[in-house]
C-alpha cells in the first residue's frame, strides 16, 4: 500500500521531533488517531510527503533538539489543524488517491538559517528506520514539501530540495526576484504574486489620499527588497515616506530589559513622526515588535504618558499578507483596540466546511489530540493539561476551549496562510493523483506486488504540479501561473476590535488580476469603520494641509517633494482643485478673481462717452470748438478793421477753420474703435494739425518777407502777396497727406484686442499698424512746429504794429512743450488712459496756439477797439 507523508516545519510550538513510527496494521483508510507522547501519526503502511512550516522561534539553540521551549505562538496552532484536516479529508475520500494514506512529518525551523538547513537534511536522510517484520522505512519516499511562510526559510530549504528535484510549496507571499527563485525550479507557491500585492498597495495609498507614509519592515534582505521596490513606484505616483523603520529578525520577547531597552530607541517613529498612514511589512515578528513597543510605553516611565491616546488616534496600520495580528502569551496586556480600523491585505480564502467543528472538538483529553496540545494550552489559557508537568500553572480544568481564545492569541475562522497549506495539501495529492493515474493507465505491471513496489518518485510530480488546476471543496479554483505562483488575488480586509480584545476581519476590496483593465482594485469605503478618534473620515496622511484653492505648491529646500508650503498663484492664474502643482492660466477674455480660483470675463477697456472722463473731454471739445467759433464769427464782423487786415486775414480764417477742425478730431478718440474710427485717428487729427501749424509758419514767414520787402532795392519785392503764403501752406501740408497715404496703403490702422496688459480687462484700441509711421506723423508735425517756433522767435521784434511773431512765438512753446511731454506720457500709461492722454494733448496745444494768438486780438476788438483803428495803428507805426 502506498501513501505520502507530510512534514511541516514548525517555528515557535514547543514539542518533541520523533520519527513516524509503523503501526503495525495495514489498511487502506485506517481511522486517524493523535499520540500524545509527541509522535504525529496518521494511517499505516505510509509513504511520505513532508510539510515545512516555518513561523517563529524564540531563540532556540540550532542544534537543541527536545527542549520544551517557555513561549509558543498559539495561533499557528491552526496551521496544524488545518493541515490535518486536510490529510482526514483526503483520506476519507474514495476519489483521491484510492488504497493510499496520507501522513506528514513536522520540523521547526526555529528561525534559524543553520536548523532549516538541519531539519531539511533530517528529513531527507533519517527517516529510514527499520522496523521489525515490516519495511516501512523502505517506502519512505519524500513526495513534496509545505513550506515555509518565510522567504529566508524557503530559500533555505530549496537550496538543499533542489538538488533532489523534490517539489517545494510555500503557503508565503513575497517576491520572486530578491529569492531569485529563477535557481529553484521545483519551487512553487500558493499565494499569489507579491507584485500584485505592491500595485494593490499603491492604489490603496491613491485612493485615500494617504501621501506621506511611514515603512516598518523587517531588518534584512527582503525588507530591503521591499523598500527598494516600492519607494520608486511611490515617487512616481507622488507618494513620500517619511521613515522606513527596520526590526530586528532576532527580537526577543522573553528578555524583559533587552526588549524595553530596544523598544525605546523606537519610540520616536510614534511620538516624533506624522505619517499616519503605517505599512507593516515581513514576518509576524514585526507586529509583535509593534504590540511589544506599545506595551513597554504605556507601563513604563520612559516614555511619554500619554503617549497611547495619541498614538491611537493617529496611526492607520496597513499590513502585508505576510503579517497578521498575532501575539504571544506575554502580551495579553495589549490593547488590540489601538489597532481598530487597520488595513489588511490577505490571501483569498473561504471558510471550508466541518472545519471550525473540527476545531471545536480539539482539546487535551480528546480523541484529536497532538504532541503539541499540551504546550499550546499552557500558553494560551495558563494551565497544565497533565499533574505529572513540573510547572507552576494551575491545572486545567478541562472545561478550556480554542474557540474561547481572544484573537490574536487563536481565531476559529480560516486565515489565509491555513487555507493556503489546505490547498498546498490538495495540490500535492491531485498531482501523486495523476501521476498514480497515469502509471496505471499505461498497464506498466499487473501484480499487484509489483504495484506495491512501484512508488513514483517526487521528482516525476514536477509536470503535474507545473500544470496543476482543480476545484478544492468550496469551489475555488487552484491553479499556478507560468511563475509557479497560484493565479488569485488578494482580499482587503478591515480589522473591526471588540472590548474583550477579540477582533474580527471585515472584507472590505480585493485585488483581482483576473478583472477588466481599470477594474483590478475595488474597495467599499462605506463598509470601513475607522478608529472612533479620527476626527476626519476617511483619515488623512499628508506632510502638511492641502493647499487651498488659489494657491499652489512651493517646495522647500532640503525636504521631501510631499512637504511643501503653499504660495498664491501669480497673477493672471488660477488653481480650481486643491493641492495642486502648478497654477493654471486662464484664458485670454478670461480673468482670476480676486481669491485665485475661479476665472472670470474681463471687460472691455475704452474710453466711452458714458464714463466721467469721456464726459469731460467731450465737453473741454465741444467747447473749445464753440469758443473758436465765436471767435471765428467775430474775426469775420472785424474782417474790415486795421487789426485783422493788418495780419493776413485769409490766413487767419484759414488757421482758425484748423484749429477748429483740431478740438473736433479729438471725438474720433472717444467711444469704442472700429476700423472707420481707427483709420481716419491719427491721419486727420496729424494733416489737420499739420495745416494749422503750416497756416501759422505761413504768416511768420509773410511778415518777415513784408519787412524785407519794405526796403529800397529789396529782392523780396516779388515774393510779397498771398501766393507765397498759399505755397507754404500747400507745400507743408502735402508732405504730411503724403506719409499718411504711405502709411494707409502699407500697413493701416486697425481695432485691435490688448488682453494681456491689464489684469481684468479687455483693451480695446486701435493698434497703429506701423508704428514707425506713426511717429513719422508726430515727428514731422514737430519738425513744422520746431521751423515755425524758430521763424516766429527771429521775428518777434520786427518794427510792425500788431506784429504777431511774438505771440507766435510763445504760442508754438506751449504746443511744443506740451508734445514734448506727450511722447513719455502716452508710452506710460495703458488703455483708455492712453488715449486720454491723446486728447488732452490734442485739446490743449490747440488751445494754446488759440489762447496764445488770438486773445490779444480779441481783446483789443471787444474791450479796446479805440485801439482798432488806423490813426492808432500809423500813429505808433
Amino acid at each position: 500500500m502506498l501513501g505520502i507523508i507530510a512534514v511541516l516545519l514548525l517555528q515557535g510550538l514547543a514539542m518533541k521531533v520523533q520519527p513516524l513510527k509503523c503501526t503495525g496494521e495495514e489498511a487502506l483508510k485506517i481511522p486517524q488517531e493523535w499520540y500524545q507522547d509527541g509522535e504525529l501519526l496518521i494511517g499505516g503502511l505510509m509513504s511520505h510527503v513532508h510539510y515545512l512550516f516555518p513561523e517563529f522561534s524564540f531563540n532556540r539553540h540550532p542544534f537543541e533538539e527536545s527542549v520544551d521551549l517557555p513561549f509558543v505562538i498559539t495561533k499557528f496552532y491552526q496551521h496544524i489543524l488545518a493541515l490535518v484536516f486536510a490529510v482526514k479529508e483526503i483520506n476519507k475520500d474514495p476519489h483521491i488517491l484510492p488504497n493510499i494514506t496520507l501522513g506528514f512529518h513536522i520540523y521547526d525551523s526555529y528561525s534559524d538559517a543553520l536548523m532549516t538547513y538541519r531539519t531539511t537534511l533530517d528529513l531527507l536522510f533519517k527517516l529510514h528506520k527499520i522496523v521489525p517484520n515490516y519495511i516501512c522505512g523502505t517506502l519512505n519516499k519524500i513526495m513534496g514539501i509545505i513550506g515555509g511562510m518565510s522567504p529566508e526559510t524557503s530559500i533555505r530549504m530549496a537550496e538543499i530540495l533542489q538538488l533532489f528535484k523534490i517539489p517545494q510549496i510555500s503557503y508565503g507571499s513575497f517576491e520572486l526576484a530578491v529569492t531569485d527563485e529563477s535557481r529553484f525550479p521545483s519551487f512553487y507557491r500558493m499565494a499569489p504574486d507579491e507584485a500584485l500585492q505592491y500595485e494593490g498597495l499603491i492604489q490603496l495609498l491613491l485612493y485615500f489620499g494617504w501621501r506621506w507614509v511611514g515603512f516598518v519592515t523587517v531588518d534584512d534582505k527582503h525588507g530591503e527588497h521591499f523598500i527598494q521596490t516600492l519607494e520608486p513606484m511611490l515617487s512616481q505616483n507622488k507618494i513620500c515616506s517619511e521613515f522606513t523603520e527596520r526590526v530586528d529578525r532576532n527580537f526577543h520577547f522573553y528578555q524583559l530589559f533587552e526588549m524595553i531597552e530596544r523598544t525605546v530607541s523606537h519610540v520616536a517613529v510614534f511620538t516624533e513622526k506624522t505619517a499616519n498612514a503605517i505599512i507593516i511589512h515581513g514576518e509576524n515578528i514585526v507586529f509583535m515588535w509593534l504590540a511589544s513597543t506599545l506595551l513597554v510605553t504605556k507601563f513604563f516611565p520612559l516614555t511619554p504618558s500619554n503617549f497611547s491616546q495619541q498614538y491611537s488616534a493617529r496611526k492607520v496600520w496597513i499590513t502585508m499578507a505576510q503579517n497578521d495580528f498575532t501575539l504571544h502569551s506575554l502580551q495579553r496586556a495589549v490593547d488590540m483596540q489601538m489597532f481598530h480600523g487597520a488595513i489588511s491585505f490577505s490571501i483569498s480564502k473561504k471558510q471550508l466546511p466541518g472545519f471550525q467543528p473540527y476545531i471545536q472538538t480539539v482539546t487535551p483529553s480528546g480523541s484529536n489530540q497532538d504532541g503539541f496540545i499540551k504546550d499550546v494550552w499552557r500558553q494560551a489559557f495558563g494551565c497544565s493539561v497533565s499533574k505529572n508537568d513540573f510547572s507552576e500553572d494551575k491545572e486545567c480544568t478541562g472545561e478550556e476551549k480554542l474557540k474561547d481564545l481572544p484573537a490574536p492569541f487563536f481565531e476559529t475562522s480560516m486565515l489565509g496562510h491555513s487555507y493556503s497549506i489546505y490547498n498546498a495539501v490538495y495540490a500535492l495529492a491531485q498531482a501523486l493523483q495523476a501521476a498514480y493515474t497515469i502509471w496505471t493507465h499505461q498497464n506498466l505491471q499487473k501484480d499487484k506486488d509489483q504495484v506495491q513496489s512501484k512508488i513514483v518518485e517526487a521528482w516525476q510530480l514536477h509536470p503535474f504540479l507545473q500544470r496543476i488546476s482543480f476545484n478544492n471543496n468550496v469551489g475555488d479554483e487552484i491553479k499556478l501561473n507560468e511563475d509557479g505562483a497560484l493565479q488569485a488575488g488578494f482580499d482587503i480586509v478591515n480589522l473591526v476590535t471588540f472590548p474583550n480584545n477579540s477582533y474580527i476581519n471585515i472584507p472590505v476590496g480585493e485585488i483581482d488580476p483576473q478583472a477588466p483593465s481599470g477594474k483590478s482594485f475595488l474597495i467599499h469605503q462605506d463598509k470601513i469603520q475607522w478608529h472612533h478618534e479620527f476626527t476626519q473620515l476617511p483619515p488623512v496622511s499628508l506632510c502638511n494641509n492641502p493647499c487651498p484653492l488659489g494657491k499652489r505648491k512651493n517646495k522647500i529646500e532640503g525636504r521631501k517633494f510631499c512637504c511643501y508650503a503653499c504660495a498664491w498663484c501669480p497673477k493672471k492664474m488660477i488653481s480650481s482643485q486643491m493641492d495642486m502643482e502648478n497654477c493654471d492660466s486662464c484664458p485670454e477674455h478670461q480673468f482670476p478673481n480676486q481669491a485665485h480660483n475661479e476665472c472670470i470675463p474681463k471687460s472691455l477697456n475704452f474710453l466711452s462717452f458714458e464714463e466721467p472722463l469721456g464726459i469731460i473731454l467731450v465737453s473741454l471739445a465741444l467747447l473749445f470748438s464753440l469758443v473758436t467759433a465765436l471767435v471765428f464769427i467775430i474775426i469775420i464782423k472785424q474782417q474790415d478793421t486795421p487789426i485783422v487786415k493788418a495780419n493776413n486775414r485769409k490766413l487767419t480764417y484759414i488757421l482758425l477753420v484748423s484749429l477748429f477742425l483740431c478740438f473736433l478730431c479729438s471725438l474720433l478718440f472717444i467711444g469704442q474703435p472700429n476700423k472707420a474710427t481707427c483709420l481716419l485717428q491719427q491721419t486727420t487729427f496729424g494733416i489737420i494739425f499739420s495745416i494749422a501749424i503750416s497756416s501759422i509758419l505761413a504768416k511768420t514767414i509773410t511778415v518777415i518777407v513784408a519787412f524785407l520787402a519794405s526796403k529800397p532795392g529789396s529782392l523780396f519785392h516779388k515774393w510779397v502777396g498771398q501766393k507765397l503764403a498759399y505755397s507754404i501752406i500747400c507745400f507743408c501740408s502735402f508732405i504730411q497727406v503724403a506719409i499718411c497715404i504711405v502709411w494707409l496703403g502699407t500697413s493701416p490702422p486697425f481695432p485691435d484686442l490688448d488682453m494681456e496688459t491689464l489684469l481684468g480687462e479687455i483693451i480695446v484700441k486701435c493698434h497703429e499698424g506701423s508704428i514707425t509711421m506713426f511717429y513719422c506723423v508726430l515727428g514731422y508735425m514737430g519738425l513744422l512746429a520746431i521751423l515755425s517756433f524758430t521763424v516766429a522767435f527771429l521775428a518777434r521784434k520786427l518794427p510792425d504794429s500788431f506784429n504777431e511773431a511774438k505771440f507766435i512765438t510763445f504760442s508754438m512753446l506751449v504746443f511744443c512743450s506740451v508734445w514734448l511731454t506727450f511722447v513719455p506720457t502716452y508710452l506710460s500709461t495703458k488703455g483708455k488712459y492712453m488715449v486720454a492722454v491723446e486728447i488732452f494733448s490734442i485739446l490743449s496745444s490747440s488751445a494754446g496756439l488759440l489762447g496764445c494768438i488770438f486773445s490779444p486780438k480779441i481783446y483789443i476788438i471787444i474791450l479796446r477797439p479805440s485801439l482798432n483803428t488806423r490813426e492808432h495803428l500809423i500813429q505808433k507805426k
